[in-house]
């Protein structure tokens, strides 16, 4: 208790001896960090960031405890995970360090989700260009980009920019264009490449009767968050991956509500979980709740 007293008695010289300097430094620093972590929770790397925050903290125990064989350990885990990072992200850096150079930083960690208007819209051309395309046995495969990066996918093929609409799909799909073998990537609701090459699932147990864009809308699902909508040419059936789980024999409206379930996150939505965790509202039902809801949302494939 005395040396809190003490501290507060000798707060006012330690608040003299700050610089405006000082602050603008720890202005900057915090900035930074703030914009890196929200860039982190916007793609995969969130996640690869929080296990390195459990390793750090398990090496700061070790070290703590004297653990010495354990900490040697840990130290040379982080040491090389660090170097394996920069290999593992390198499109994730590649991207971030291009929106730097190009001025459009602010503009890329805003718009990492796309406005709903304009995905909904994509939504709706993709649907429309699905069902005309069932009706005649014309394959197609679009990729839907969510947090994970397909740089290396788009590197692949044709990179465009242009609006999503159906007679677009139906175009780059017709049996005899050029680009009709491969993937549609839609980013930020905006056709994004076409002719792109995908990775080719590992899964032994998907049948035998689909084929190599089945394997590939899959396959991307199970790299990365993207949604694959397919469009079997053998049979017309309209199929949805997620998660590297496939959902086959869609109808439209099936389809549509499964788009929008995976890729529109309404304004009402989180609010109403979030407001669960207000300060006014802590309970141990409002907490059971919100962690129970979370979990599900995490767990869930496709309808």
């Amino acid at each position: 208790m005395n040396a809190f007293l003490d501290l507060i008695h000798q707060a006012p010289d330690y608040l003299q001896t700050i610089k405006i300097t000082d602050l603008i430094d720890v202005a900057i620093i915090s900035y930074i960090i703030y914009k890196i972590l929200q860039f982190a929770k916007k793609t995969r790397a969130g996640q690869v960031l929080r296990g390195i925050g459990l390793l750090l903290g398990m090496l700061w125990i070790a070290n703590v405890l004297n653990l010495h064989v354990l900490t040697y350990i840990l130290s040379k885990t982080v040491e090389l995970g660090f170097l394996a990072l920069v290999v593992v992200f390198q499109p994730e850096i590649r991207h971030f360090l291009e929106q730097m150079g190009s001025g459009q930083l602010r503009t890329s960690l805003h718009s990492m989700t796309p406005p709903g208007t304009e995905l909904e819209s994509a939504i709706d051309e993709t649907v429309a260009a699905c069902t005309a395309m069932s009706k005649d046995r014309i394959g197609a495969l679009m990729v839907f980009e969510r947090n994970s990066i397909l740089d290396t996918s788009l590197n692949s093929g044709t990179v465009l920019d242009a609006a999503v609409s159906s007679e677009l799909l139906k175009n780059i799909f017709w049996p005899k264009a050029p680009m009709h073998d491969g993937a549609v990537v839609v980013r930020n609701g905006r056709v994004a490449g076409a002719g792109c090459m995908l990775p080719l699932s590992g899964n032994t147990n998907i049948s035998r009767e689909l084929g190599m864009r089945h394997r590939a809308g899959i396959g991307v699902t199970e790299h990365t968050d993207a949604v694959a909508v397919i469009c079997s040419e053998e049979t017309g059936s309209i199929s949805v991956a997620v998660n590297g789980v496939l959902k086959r024999h869609l109808a439209p409206g099936t389809l549509s509500r499964l788009l929008k379930n995976e890729l529109l996150t309404t304004e009402e939505e989180v609010p109403k979980k979030w407001g669960m965790m207000k300060p006014g509202n802590w309970s141990f039902k409002n907490m059971t709740d919100f962690f129970r809801s979370n979990k599900k949302g995490d767990s869930d494939d496709v309808e």
